[in-house]
């Protein structure tokens, strides 16, 4: 038995949703005639309160398109200085757009109103014009942390009163929903752009959406294929996601259970010298500076469990569709151990 922990990527299709997927109706999305995608991006702009949606291979072609959408080459975009865009999208924000990020020293991925007040650049010529503040639910590097909502709105007052684009890169979205019983339509009322993941918590084989309001939708078909992202008969994927929002959000639940299970575990030993809060579904934890992080992922490795390294000793686990129960006791056996 492995027990793959690296990231909620490595689910694979359940055999409904393989069902699901076999089952749909498709056709030439290139065409605008795929009547399951359809489906899929009208369900998502209906469950958020947005009139448009558009289907993406990837978050992160979804979160470079926002960007573009948001922005002209020389622009500023305010994020924290663990987001996503800015650390694992291979420089898309700069290659793609030609923009420039204003990192904030954030708490685990996350600003307040007044930080990003103080990242706004004057309005001098020889300044970048800030024109989008990103923010990323959960937070990936950030241990899953959820935002506190109210502090949400303050930010979107703030980019009304500056006339700012604001869009969230909810690749994990679904678990903040589900940990702060939440609504899409409230996520919808505040942000002018989302990204939600399908293939992450939700275990699809691939695909993301993103949605948003009409004029700032205007482009967003045509830079996903100036990206490479135009797609043919790609309802069998986006069966897989409606098949997703139907069986795999409620139990989201149960992966933050157990994430929080294993971070029970790990903090009492004795050589783990921080484990970070645990809201969701990820697990990140520091070792104890004597600790060799080399030898004890080869300890954890060599009895068929995988986990990735953050750097300087810390470590990262994440809870998913095809962590089993079965798995869930095995590991926490394993770790009292150490």
């Amino acid at each position: 038995m492995i027990i793959d922990l690296r990231s909620d990527t490595v689910t694979k299709p359940t055999q409904g949703m393989l069902e699901a997927m076999m089952n749909a109706e498709v056709g030439d999305d290139v065409f605008d005639e795929d009547p399951t995608v359809k489906q899929l991006e009208q369900r998502l702009a209906d469950m958020f309160g947005k009139p448009r949606a558009l289907f993406f291979p990837s978050g992160s072609m979804a979160n470079q398109t926002a960007i573009k959408l948001h922005t002209n080459p020389g622009d500023q975009v305010i994020c924290d200085k663990y987001a996503h865009i800015y650390n694992y999208e291979a420089g898309g924000v700069s290659f793609n757009s030609g923009v420039s990020c204003h990192l904030i020293d954030g708490d685990r991925g996350m600003f307040t109103a007044e930080q990003a007040e103080a990242a706004i650049n004057p309005s001098a010529f020889y300044y970048s014009p800030t024109r989008l503040i990103e923010v990323e639910n959960t937070t990936n590097k950030g241990g899953g942390a959820c935002w506190d909502f109210e502090e949400l709105k303050n930010i979107r007052n703030l980019c009304n009163n500056h006339n700012l684009g604001y869009h969230l890169d909810g690749a994990r979205l679904w678990n903040a929903l589900v940990e702060k019983n939440e609504s899409p339509k409230s996520y919808g009322d505040l942000f002018d752009t989302i990204s939600v993941c399908l293939s992450k918590g939700l275990g699809c084989p691939i695909g993301s959406v993103l949605i948003g309001d009409e004029e700032i939708m205007t482009h967003s078909v045509r830079y996903r294929k100036v990206f490479g992202g135009n797609m043919r008969q790609v309802g069998y994927l986006a069966a897989a996601g409606l098949y997703a929002l139907d069986n795999h959000v409620d139990r989201l639940k149960s992966d933050h259970l157990k994430a929080k299970e294993i971070g029970n575990v790990i903090q009492e030993l004795s050589i783990i010298k921080k484990v970070e809060p645990i809201e969701t579904n990820i697990v990140i934890f520091e070792l104890e500076p004597h600790v060799d992080e080399s030898e004890f992922l080869q300890q954890l490795d060599s009895q068929n469990i995988k986990i990735i390294s953050m750097g300087s000793n810390k470590l990262r686990m994440v809870t998913h569709l095809g962590y089993t129960d079965a798995m869930h006791s095995k590991l926490l056996e394993i770790l009292s151990d150490f």
